[in-house]
């Protein structure tokens, strides 16, 4: 099957669902929130992949991470815009968000993070609908060849393994 080359191949089937636009909500409406719908899961923590839950906002790691650890901080109530969060949501999202750092910094010792909120689906949001924080731990030298040629991202850990290591680590450090 055609000419070999030097190349080796990485092959990530799992991101084929993210590209196509699997659990993205067609409009706005809280029913087709796939994060509204994790809370609605009968499904254990374990199985949603939520790190933890706070009494007005949760943590659960990205489906699609850009590295290990790649975790979202989103408010219960389906909001799409940081100006829609209440003064209470807010605090709470930024005291989640630090507390997701320390957690992770005790896991995985990151040499930084990227912390954002995508407004919309111009800035980036893939789901614009339901308002989410991403908390990115970073490393000198964790973007390389990969996703600049492969268009493929390396992840080195599972993430039934990365929410067990940071949700243990939430009970210690957080």
């Amino acid at each position: 099957m055609g000419v070999p080359d030097a190349l080796q191949r990485l092959w990530t089937p799992h991101r084929l669902s993210y590209i196509q636009g699997e659990n993205k909500p067609t409009g706005d409406d809280s029913d087709e929130c796939p994060f509204c719908g994790l809370l609605a899961d009968e499904r254990s923590d374990d199985e949603t992949l939520i790190v933890a839950r706070d009494e007005l906002v949760f943590a659960v790691l990205n489906l699609y991470p850009y590295n290990p650890g790649h975790l979202m901080v989103l408010p219960y109530r389906h909001v799409a815009d940081y100006t829609e969060l209440t003064g209470e949501e807010t605090v709470a999202v930024a005291e989640l968000t630090q507390r997701a750092m320390r957690v992770i910094r005790g896991v995985s010792a990151p040499h930084g993070f990227n912390i954002g909120l995508n407004q919309g689906p111009v800035a980036g949001a893939g789901i614009a609908a339901h308002l989410h924080q991403h908390v990115v731990p970073r490393w000198g030298g964790d973007s390389n060849f990969m996703p600049v040629i492969g268009h493929t991202r390396v992840l080195p850990q599972l993430l039934a393994d990365t929410r067990e290591l940071l949700a243990e680590a939430w009970k210690r450090i957080g």
